[in-house]
């Protein structure tokens, strides 16, 4: 018995490690207000290549390469990489006045491969900064070069504020699932810079010097190959910095089918890089004394908001029925201690961040949506999803 209840509060004492750390970083998030790095200026322009990956996207790509090109500062060079595209996707860059280099590989897909192949056409005139924008993002007046700039002054890649929108009218999934993405995203990011260590790369805005990208290795096809680049960087001593006020953003697709498979990739890889990459490299920093690679894998260990919600009330539900069968209520006091120290934390984040997302009354109604998202997660057991798919856009047929 003494075996048995030493598991149960050992299990719930790990279930802790991601609530807390989640809860500390969304209360560093939420204080002071926005905070704008200083970069030396240069005597002259640093040479950037921006880097779209564009796999059939020549319906979203147009307004994307416009704002590219029309904020372009000297030295700049727009690249789209026509990645296994059965559309026109190359002829609109062209077009639009971006160059363009087309690769074809079936049997090698995914935005990692797309990245690699961008990099090798760079290295016969190498940029001193490469900036990766997905083909359906815009940047924010002076987002760009604010990176550049950042990114060859302090010689680490640099993350942009990397926001989701919703298009139109959003229901009420939807509008809590943008909030979801602005803690994911913007809170946490926040709060790790104000603890002064680095953040994860969220996919799109993201600077780097040319040597860092030397270092790694892109060709991959994970679904969330920029978290696993992240935390490659990291390991290597080049941890991303945040940098909040450049801002770029997109939008969720508005069709079912679209967000079902959107998320599904997005959830399914990042359970998938809590195994490969969190775990491991949890072992790697005890071992190797690295304080900085050990916060930061525990953070990829932080899983989806919603699996962390569901997990925490099931435990709870666990350890009740425990506490009723063997009176021993220490691991239910502490469990419903981590409820109130999660709950606290996303309404602080919402009060800070999240009124003009959702209001006060649709935000209780957050659990449901977690609920909405078991078959994701059941799926990841039964049915995981390895391979890269693309997700479905608004206004395309097909």
């Amino acid at each position: 018995m003494l075996i048995f209840h030493s598991a149960v509060l050992l299990l719930t004492a790990l279930l802790a490690m991601p609530v807390l750390w989640f809860s500390a970083q969304v209360f560093y998030g939420c204080r002071g207000s926005a905070t704008v790095q200083g970069v030396t200026p240069r005597n002259r322009p640093t040479q950037v290549a921006i880097l779209v990956p564009a796999h059939n996207e020549s319906v979203h790509l147009l307004p994307t390469l416009h704002a590219l090109l029309a904020g372009a500062q000297a030295n700049t060079r727009v690249v789209v990489v026509a990645d296994n595209c059965t559309d026109d996707t190359a002829e609109v860059a062209r077009v639009a006045g971006a160059e363009v280099i087309e690769r074809n590989d079936s049997s090698r897909r995914g935005k990692g491969y797309a990245l690699d192949f961008g990099i090798q056409h760079l290295a016969s005139c190498p940029p001193e900064v490469v900036i990766v924008m997905d083909a359906d993002c815009l940047p924010e007046q002076g987002a760009l070069g604010w990176l550049a700039e950042m990114a060859q002054c302090r010689q680490k890649p640099v993350q942009a504020l990397y926001l989701m929108n919703n298009p139109g009218r959003a229901g009420l999934r939807a509008k809590i699932a943008q909030f979801a993405w602005c803690v994911k995203n913007f809170v946490r990011p926040r709060g790790l810079h104000k603890l002064g260590l680095p953040c994860q790369l969220t996919g799109s805005g993201m600077a780097f010097p040319w040597h860092t990208l030397q270092e790694v290795s892109l060709a991959n096809g994970h679904l969330v190959e920029d978290m696993q680049l992240g935390m490659s960087l990291i390991a290597l001593g080049h941890g991303p910095l945040f940098m909040e006020h450049a801002v770029v953003s997109s939008q969720f697709p508005s069709q079912e089918a679209g967000v079902r498979s959107q998320r599904t990739r997005w959830e399914h890889g990042h359970l998938s890089m809590m195994m490969s990459e969190g775990f491991p490299r949890l072992w790697q920093a005890l071992m190797g004394r690295n304080s900085t690679l050990f916060w930061m894998a525990l953070d990829v260990c932080v899983p989806p908001l919603a699996l962390l919600v569901l997990t925490l009330l099931l435990w709870t539900g666990v350890v009740a029925a425990v506490g009723v069968l063997t009176a021993h209520w220490w691991p239910l006091a502490l469990s419903m201690g981590m409820l109130c120290v999660l709950g606290t934390s996303v309404v602080v984040a919402w009060a800070k961040f999240g009124r003009g997302i959702v209001s006060a009354l649709e935000l209780l109604f957050a659990p449901f949506y977690a609920l909405s998202k078991l078959p994701v997660y059941i799926g990841f057991v039964l049915r995981r999803q390895s391979a890269w798919v693309r997700s479905k856009r608004d206004g395309e047929n097909n």
